[in-house]
């Protein structure tokens, strides 16, 4: 997500904060945005997890695995 979408979600919960009303197109707007930004931070929590490995008693790496 770049920067520009996370200052837009930025002004619109300033609005929001100052007791302004937004309109049901901002509403729409803010809420497409925050579910992009929520995939972006999940995307990128699963990448670092990914590429983490828990190091055991015994020396040995592993990789962290999937809860099913």
């Amino acid at each position: 997500m770049d920067q520009k979408k996370i200052d837009r979600i930025n002004e619109l919960a300033r609005r929001v904060k100052a007791g302004e009303t937004l309109t049901q197109a901002e509403l729409q707007e803010r809420d497409a945005l925050r579910r992009e930004y929520v995939a972006s931070v999940k995307a990128s929590l699963v990448g670092h997890l990914e590429n983490t490995y828990v190091v055991g008693p015994d020396g040995v790496k592993r990789r962290l695995s999937k809860k099913e």
